[in-house]
């Protein structure tokens, strides 16, 4: 379990894959670039519970960059490439930051942040040297590729993705154990999804958020090769399946949309035989895109709940979940309750606020606020990662929404992500985003905000047709009452809407209008 021991077992198997250069790290150059770089870490201060940042595009270094710290027993924080300076600077100086490593590919934003970070006392920068950084390649190869006299275990602290405000940095304790001791994820990888010798990993999303960047070092603690697409692309996703002889791999329920709109004749060029397991998270994914799923690729399907926070782990295999349709699986890490506005509990089939008790400790950094409003309203202890659902009678789990994204329209509840499932499949539409908007009378209305697969379509005759379409399968005050059109919407790579983005432009838009 521990990096050192896997690249002396395996030396020359292939740690790191990217889908797009071609470029590789062995286990044993990953080894040792992880090494280098932690005694720069050390050279520099930095010791067990202090602070490393950085900010990468999906590049073969970021993974020996996170197993730096990991093995230094550091906090690190990875951050978006796609933030702008005063989101980033942000980020860095609220994680207390000591080490922040950049790449020529967002100089401009890393030297701007500069100025912005003053606790940050080592800079470096890969593939340039800007004003103020060092250069990674020549300082990390002026060091030592043994590992440090003292190793430890250190953690992430990465923030949430900020769709209700400023993110939230979240911050376990330090593990205690030896160095290398399986940690509750490598251990639930090893019961659901168990790597053979032959297994491979694919991760096509961002590494710089929690699933990605957590299941990509697990896999490879197991000494499987993890091939990572620069960025997805839904027909490069299949073909790195053939290519790669994949076996493991996670997803995000936009990314099977865009796997099921390819023609069906590319979908059947490509040999997916090799696939165990295709793992999805990080957002509802609507149960006919999941059939089909299914009807594809064959029970290979498994979903997990969880969240940065890692308060809870639900997951259900594709037996299961064809029996219990829309559901997102029994827990298997807390212990889960739903409950009213007053934090009582509610019995099966109501919905309502979803709590966590039993579970991992953690807290939001530098926010007590933001903790303790995570808290259940009856002081057990029982927290709050904002989703809203229902338990069935056998214990499987629902998710009806985003407590934040609830709808108040004439004083009734509305979720929107039922009119937003049915609204993604409809064959004109490539994104969708339901929210409310403000109204004179109703307080909101439902408004849908959708990007067209072709802006020709846009206009009152779509509209329309998607109103319509929604009314016959919901009741018509959970459908849109009107239909915006735009070119794209604002969603995070992990697949996350950020609805309070339209919903802000909204509701400034409401108070500009002259009345």
């Amino acid at each position: 379990m521990h990096l050192g021991q896997i690249a002396a077992q395996y030396p020359d198997r292939p740690a790191v894959i990217m889908t797009g250069s071609g470029r590789t790290l062995t286990f044993a150059e990953l080894d040792a670039a992880s090494n280098r770089l932690a005694h720069v870490l050390y050279e520099a201060g930095l010791r067990p519970g202090d602070h490393l940042a950085f900010m990468l595009e999906n590049r073969r270094e970021f993974l020996a960059i996170a197993w730096a710290a990991q093995r230094s027993g550091l906090y690190y924080t990875a951050i978006s490439p796609k933030l702008q300076a005063d989101e980033s600077a942000y980020i860095v100086d609220d994680c207390g930051a000591q080490a922040f490593i950049a790449s020529a590919a967002v100089a401009d934003i890393a030297v701007r942040l500069s100025v912005r970070t003053p606790r940050v006392r080592l800079r470096l920068m890969l593939d340039a040297v800007a004003e103020g950084f060092d250069s990674y390649e020549a300082v990390t190869a002026a060091s030592p590729v043994t590992p440090l006299p003292q190793e430890a275990e250190g953690v992430d602290m990465l923030y949430s993705s900020g769709t209700t405000g400023r993110p939230k940095g979240v911050k376990p304790p330090l593990p205690s154990a030896p160095m290398g001791t399986p940690d509750s994820l490598n251990k639930l990888v090893s019961v659901l999804f168990p790597p053979e010798d032959d297994s491979v990993y694919l991760s096509p999303a961002p590494l710089y958020h929690a699933a990605p960047l957590r299941y990509c070092l697990t896999m490879q603690r197991f000494g499987m090769p993890v091939v990572v697409m620069e960025a997805f692309d839904a027909e490069q996703a299949l073909a790195a399946i053939e290519r790669y002889r994949i076996t493991h791999s996670q997803w995000v329920p936009t990314m099977f949309i865009r796997l099921l709109r390819l023609p069906s004749e590319v979908r059947a060029r490509y040999d997916l035989t090799s696939l165990r397991y295709a793992v999805h998270a990080a957002a509802p994914c609507p149960v006919p895109v999941k059939e089909r799923m299914i009807e594809w690729w064959g029970p290979v399907l498994h979903e997990y709940y969880s969240g940065t926070e890692a308060a809870c782990f639900t997951y259900v295999d594709s037996p299961d979940w064809l029996t219990h349709k829309g559901t997102v699986g029994r827990s298997l890490v807390g212990r889960p309750h739903v409950c009213d506005e007053t934090g009582e509990e509610l019995p099966p089939g109501e919905v309502g606020t979803l709590y966590f008790s039993d579970g991992p400790p953690f807290e939001y950094h530098g926010d007590p606020a933001k903790t303790a409003a995570a808290l259940d309203p009856k002081g057990r202890g029982w927290v709050t990662l904002g989703d809203v659902g229902y338990l069935d009678e056998e214990g499987f789990l629902y998710l009806t929404d985003r407590l934040s994204h609830m709808i108040i329209s004439g004083g009734v509840n509305i979720y929107p992500q039922e009119a937003e499932n049915l609204l993604a499949l409809h064959p004109k539409v490539l994104d969708v985003a339901v929210i409310g908007v403000p109204d004179p009378e109703m307080g909101e209305q439902v408004k849908a905000v959708v990007q067209p697969v072709s802006m020709d379509d846009a206009g009152p005759a779509l509209a329309a047709e998607l109103i319509a379409s929604c009314r016959e399968h919901l009741a018509h005050y959970k459908c849109p009452r009107s239909v915006d059109f735009r070119a794209d919407l604002p969603r995070h790579p992990t697949g996350k809407l950020l609805k309070r983005m339209l919903r802000d432009e909204y509701a400034k838009n409401e108070q500009e209008t002259p009345r």
